[in-house]
């Protein structure tokens, strides 16, 4: 759509009416934003472990002292060649943020089903310093709503019936209780994550928007532009 070019008075009086709109959204996500932390918590009762650079981790142990553990879903299978090009894009805007979480009490994985040895190569050659542990061989993918290998799965991808594809993106978060255990405390999955991706939200920002034919039909991993 071309757009009309104004006066700047004439400018001025729509950026201000939008900038109400934009107001009414912000007051919108706080008031979510507060009863997303306010959601009851559910215990997890099953011992996951994971594979990572250290050796076999339990999901405990991947708070590494904090009280907080979010984890990012990405989507990579073990008989892929490479990680989820989408997924890619979300790492490019997430990487280097874990010293700030972590200021926040916050611990952040990446967790794929594919093994380790064919994530580290891949986290090297996108040169991304987060940590990227694999929860390959358990049920932790499946469980918390993002891998789909079985033949009838129970329920489907974003708290629906339906089944998209075997893998899919999330973000989970757990906290660990005053006696030791561990609780799921929110998971959001397909446009739920469009938040935490800071360059679509650059893109929002201008006039042509992300001008996307179909969802990231334009989208390339950063070194195959």
């Amino acid at each position: 759509m071309e757009q009309q070019i104004v006066p700047k008075e004439e400018w001025l009086e729509a950026r201000m009416a939008l900038l109400a709109e934009e107001k009414k959204l912000t007051r919108l996500r706080d008031e979510i934003s507060t009863k997303r932390r306010q959601l009851p918590l559910v215990e997890v009762e099953k011992e996951y472990r994971f594979q990572t650079e250290l050796g076999e981790r339990t999901l405990q142990e991947l708070f590494e002292g904090k009280s907080q553990l979010m984890v990012y879903h990405f989507m990579y299978a073990p008989d892929w060649d490479t990680g989820c090009k989408s997924c890619a894009f979300w790492a490019d805007n997430f990487d280097g943020i874990q010293a700030h979480l972590g200021a926040r009490d916050i611990s952040f994985k990446v967790v794929s089903n594919a093994p380790l040895a064919k994530i580290l190569p891949y986290k090297a050659h996108n040169e991304w310093t987060f940590d990227w542990v694999s929860a390959g061989g358990s049920s932790f993918s499946t469980d918390f709503g993002v891998s789909f290998f079985e033949e009838n799965p129970q329920t489907g991808y974003n708290y629906t019936d339906k089944v998209l594809g075997q893998e899919m993106a999330g973000v989970s978060v757990f906290v660990r209780t005053s006696g030791g255990g561990v609780c799921h405390s929110y998971s959001t999955y397909s446009r739920g994550l469009d938040m935490l991706n800071g360059a679509y939200n650059y893109i929002d920002l201008a006039p042509q928007g992300r001008n996307e034919t179909t969802p990231m039909d334009w989208l390339r991993r950063r070194d195959d532009y």
